[in-house]
């Protein structure tokens, strides 16, 4: 059965009616517009059964609410994947049948995971979470349920918060760390509002690690051989695959707002809708597992790499970023007479002083520096400011007073959507709170100016240790668990002798 096939019979179990339309060609393909019966957000953030509060072990004891057992029960879920975002924001968890999932609230598994290396190794430096690889309980956030529209048998995916068992959350959680510091933005009444665009690359299947990396056949039958920047015809070689991931992403609720082709060979954008911080990182997180699944049914690498391959423009996530007042909705970055407020200039200015201290968290690994290299068109290694300037690493956007926001365009597709926004927002938040004046807006080109950024991996981590007041923020114990899990992935790094040190050195020093 192929995709289609696939999100067509999905659709049916989900009781989605997806209306038909005909294409140039005559052949019949599905509607980006679904009506479906999935539980109203409402719905969802309403389901308190057990409280943070509580011991875990009276927490296990709860019973999922009605709702979402009839809602599991009347669209004949057979599986739950129970997922936890780990530090690199890969999809970490347990896979169990549907009713032994209702039956026994209260899933387990080691803290641990949290100081798990991308290569799956684990740090020297094991103190940080204690020296028994203890559990920790696993509470379904229900506001996250979704389906799995790419998996063979009718499946939701839920994520979940993780708490110790004294009830408290685990701190070195990435996606505790995004709440504690939207926290503080609830403490002063705001609502930071977040529109990511993440970039990423389609590439040939690759089974071996030495060889690099090429663009994939589309429909022409024809590899892509120039950048084709905005090439409507360049996207649409691939179209049955952004067909279906329309159609996954429709399903799962991940707002698309725009796909376009960026300049690199086969590197592509896809814009979210705006909207709670924590809902688009969930939906980040989402996005890149689910894309990676449908790009594999199409026989194509999906990769959200920073710098995948030589010769070629990195990906990035940028973030825009703007603060809302909760009780009237008005964007604080203007006053009352559309200017720019002084909250925005503050914000701006703690981005540029707190940003250097942050890159391990926006730029976490180790080829995340690769993009950021001098001379890499495209990828701003600085944190000047300016209006609609793209060579500025952070820039404002032409909008109008409601609007207004600032995009952080220094952040990789390779980060963690949930410490990327989580670092970029403290930044934000500490410029208010210390009212921090940014430099003088740049209206030239900023490439290769105001160069304040770390360049490798150990100079990122280094910045960020001493910065106390980005640590408390984000917690301590986070950022000593985090630092070491990224000082271990670079040092192993160094322990790998690539191809150009062979090429150039092996006969020539």
């Amino acid at each position: 059965m192929d995709s289609g096939q696939n999100a067509c019979r999905w659709a049916d179990r989900f009781d989605v009616r997806l209306s038909r339309k005909l294409d140039g060609t005559g052949s019949e393909r599905y509607c980006d517009t679904v009506q479906r019966r999935i539980i109203p957000l409402s719905i969802r953030l309403s389901w308190s059964f057990m409280k943070p509060s509580e011991p875990a072990y009276n927490m296990a004891r709860g019973k999922l609410p009605a709702d979402l057992r009839n809602w599991l029960d009347g669209n004949r879920i057979e599986e739950i994947e129970a997922v936890v975002p780990d530090m690199t924001g890969a999809a970490k968890g347990k896979i169990l049948p549907a009713k032994k999932y209702q039956e026994e609230v209260g899933i387990r598994m080691p803290e641990s995971i949290f100081g798990q290396t991308v290569d799956g190794d684990f740090p020297t430096d094991w103190n940080v979470l204690g020296e028994t690889d203890g559990d920790m309980f696993l509470k379904p956030d229900p506001a996250t349920v979704r389906p799995v529209p790419y998996a063979k048998d009718p499946t939701a995916v839920i994520i979940h918060d993780c708490f110790h068992f004294d009830g408290t959350p685990v701190e070195v959680s990435p996606r505790q760390v995004l709440r504690n510091v939207l926290d503080l933005y609830t403490g002063q009444g705001w609502d930071p509002i977040i529109a990511p665009e993440v970039e990423f690359y389609l590439v040939e299947p690759n089974s071996d690690a030495d060889l690099p990396l090429k663009p994939p056949v589309g429909q022409s039958g024809r590899p892509e051989a120039g950048r084709q920047s905005f090439s409507i015809d360049a996207v649409n070689e691939f179209d049955p695959l952004f067909e279906d991931l329309y159609d996954y992403c429709d399903l799962q609720d991940i707002g698309i707002e725009t796909l376009t082709h960026e300049s690199g060979l086969t590197q592509m954008e896809i814009n979210l809708l705006h909207g709670h911080s924590l809902e688009l990182a969930d939906q980040v997180f989402l996005f890149k597992r689910g894309l990676r699944s449908v790009a594999l049914r199409h026989g194509i690498y999906a990769t959200f790499m920073a710098a995948p391959m030589e010769g070629q423009p990195g990906s990035a996530m940028h973030l825009h970023q703007s603060i809302v007042d909760s009780r009237t909705g008005r964007n604080i970055f203007s006053d009352a007479d559309g200017t720019e407020s002084r909250s925005f200039r503050w914000y701006i200015g703690g981005l540029q002083k707190y940003l250097p201290a942050a890159m391990s968290l926006i730029a976490p690994n180790v080829n995340s520096y690769r993009r950021l290299a001098p001379d890499e068109f495209g990828t701003p290694i600085n944190t000047a400011w300016g209006y609609d300037n793209r060579t500025a690493g952070l820039r404002v956007p032409v909008s109008g007073p409601e609007a207004r926001r600032v995009e952080n365009r220094i952040a990789g597709a390779d980060v963690n959507p949930y410490l990327a926004i989580a670092a970029s927002l403290a930044c934000g938040f500490l410029g208010i709170n210390e009212r921090i004046s940014p430099e003088d807006p740049v209206d030239i080109n900023a490439y290769g100016q105001h160069v304040a950024l770390p360049h490798t991996l150990r100079e990122a981590v280094n910045e960020l240790l001493p910065c106390t007041p980005l640590c408390t923020l984000l917690g301590e114990r986070f950022v000593r668990l985090y630092s070491s899990v990224k000082q271990h992935e670079y040092n192993v790094f160094l322990n790998v002798v690539s191809a150009w040190e062979r090429e150039h050195l092996l006969l020539n020093v």
